[in-house]
């Protein structure tokens, strides 16, 4: 299961009558007895399963493997209710355990700028990429697919993680997307290869040489065709991204969460 929730300084969604959210207790004071089990009659929790609503169905060839739950609240909001948002995703992670023990859980956090306003769930839906949110913020904008579609230059979406170049898509692999939106994002300042090893690859991974980098950035620089100088190398140090006039940088109101 998948947990996003919003910190201060954002002003987002509701949560204003949470109480504070120290994980229950799983016993009564009461002292437990042993009560023998009726096999013939359907259990308490078995009727109420069959009576709560089932997840909708999903496309054929696919499969649910799980959920995501947006919660929107500040730290602010958070206090007022006499908690914090550690103690909610606590709470949380421990129902999800006593609920169903063999779920796997793991917490984001959406940050956004100081005084961004809007609604925290929907700052916490657009920072972590949700497609609807997307979808619906690219309408208010008016932004239409087939706008993209122009004769010439770079169009970098970071919001929909994809590059066009002169309205075709450069069918960029996953890392080398994340690569260019590293640079993108910190567009003017060399970044040495260190750097990116140390935030592109995750602990698990095996660690990839400086000669990797290398081969990465000449791949994403190929793909790029005749618009990969926006991809400079500083000789000895490490790479940059230098936009050009027909080079255009698309993404949400919110951080990329590689700023995290």
């Amino acid at each position: 299961m998948s947990l996003a929730f919003a910190p201060a300084p954002i002003r987002t969604v509701q949560a204003r009558t949470a109480p504070s959210l120290s994980a229950a207790p799983a016993h009564a004071s009461a002292p437990l007895r042993s009560v023998p089990a009726d096999v013939s009659q359907p259990t308490a929790a078995a009727e109420a399963a069959a009576r709560s609503p089932r997840v909708r169905a999903v496309p054929e060839g696919t499969e649910a493997r799980g959920f995501v739950l947006y919660v929107g609240i500040d730290e602010a909001k958070a206090l007022a209710d006499g908690t914090t948002l550690h103690r909610i995703v606590e709470a949380l992670r421990t129902l999800t355990a006593e609920v169903s023990p063999s779920a796997e859980t793991y917490a984001a956090v959406a940050l956004a700028p100081e005084g961004a306003g809007g609604r925290d769930v929907d700052v916490v839906r657009l920072a972590l990429q949700d497609p609807s949110a997307l979808a619906k913020q690219r309408e208010g904008q008016g932004v239409r697919d087939d706008a993209d579609r122009h004769p010439n230059g770079v169009i970098i979406d970071i919001s929909r993680k994809r590059v066009l170049l002169d309205g075709e898509a450069a069918g960029l692999t996953y890392k080398e997307f994340e690569l260019l939106q590293y640079l993108v994002l910190r567009e003017g300042r060399t970044i040495d290869r260190h750097e990116l090893i140390d935030n592109l690859w995750d602990a698990d991974d095996e660690a990839p040489s400086e000669r990797t980098i290398d081969v990465h950035v000449r791949r994403l620089r190929s793909k790029l065709a005749h618009y990969q100088d926006i991809v400079r190398t500083v000789r000895g140090v490490g790479y940059r991204f230098d936009r050009h006039a027909d080079v255009s940088i698309r993404q949400a109101s919110t951080p990329s969460p590689d700023l995290y």
